[in-house]
């Protein structure tokens, strides 16, 4: 096993950006992207991020691990990976887990992280709060599109991973996630258990790209993705939804996690 660090440049960068999501975060529907307004500010995020030249770098973590799955959990280097399992999948799908995609007896899984660091001690003007939420907003597009630049990489490269060799997708396509495996991350909605961001540092080392962690798992800078890589054909994004009292119990025994404080970490599954 070896961590690979990569550094990339807000030029590298730039064409893997979706502008979808850096609408979005504007409060710009899909059928407003169009317009007059959405135009401006997009050419205004170009300029912006062309002018800043060399102040940002974007840096990232791979490391290609053996694993294997035991009961819904992944084991990576001997430690557990704890996973949750869909309790309400719709119609006669069944309940699935991240870990359905892993082979049981024995596979490759791929973790990752990416974060923007500023390399200039110039100042936001915290008196121009438009400029100061541009930055912001572009800021989490540049980890995203490292990590979508990374996950293309892993793809593809044999130094990496390279479990799709033949891969040739153009930006659209990569945009509409055409490719082969899935890269979920802390705190998607397969993957919602925030404190499982501290299992992954064991293994990465998140410090080297300048990631630290708070108390309750956020990461700092904001501007930053971790989460997992998967490669089988059939993996896909999905949500665990709702979660029983049962499952909570069996998972905080999993997580080594008293059952009020996983409580706090999926609230939102409760």
């Amino acid at each position: 096993m070896k961590i690979h660090q990569t550094t990339y440049t807000v030029e590298d960068l730039l064409p893997y950006i979706d502008w979808n999501y850096f609408f979005h975060a504007w409060g710009i529907t899909h059928k407003n992207t169009a317009t007059d307004a959405a135009i401006q500010l997009k050419a205004e995020a170009i300029e912006t991020l062309k002018k800043s030249g060399n102040e940002y770098k974007i840096n990232t973590l791979f490391g290609l691990f053996d694993t294997h799955v035991s009961d819904d959990d992944i084991i990576i280097n001997n430690r557990r990976l704890p996973l949750l399992r869909q309790q309400h999948a719709r119609s006669d799908k069944p309940n699935i887990c991240l870990s359905d995609f892993i082979n049981p007896q024995g596979d490759k899984i791929g973790l990752f992280a990416t974060a923007i660091e500023k390399t200039s001690k110039k100042e936001t003007n915290k008196k121009d709060p438009y400029h100061a939420l541009l930055i912001q907003t572009l800021s989490d597009r540049l980890a995203e599109a490292a990590a979508t630049l990374l996950h293309l990489k892993v793809r593809t490269q044999s130094e990496l991973w390279g479990y799709a060799p033949e891969e040739h997708l153009s930006i659209e396509e990569l945009h509409r996630e055409a490719y082969q495996g899935i890269r979920p991350a802390v705190g998607y909605p397969s993957l919602p258990d925030q404190s499982i961001i501290f299992i992954i540092d064991k293994l990465l080392g998140l410090k080297q790209i300048g990631i630290t962690l708070t108390s309750t798992g956020a990461m700092y800078p904001h501007a930053a993705v971790c989460g997992l890589m998967l490669s089988h054909p059939a993996a896909h994004y999905f949500q665990i939804g709702k979660i029983s009292d049962e499952q909570i119990e069996s998972y905080s025994r999993r997580r080594g996690i008293p059952k009020e404080e996983i409580r706090k970490f999926l609230i939102k599954n409760i």
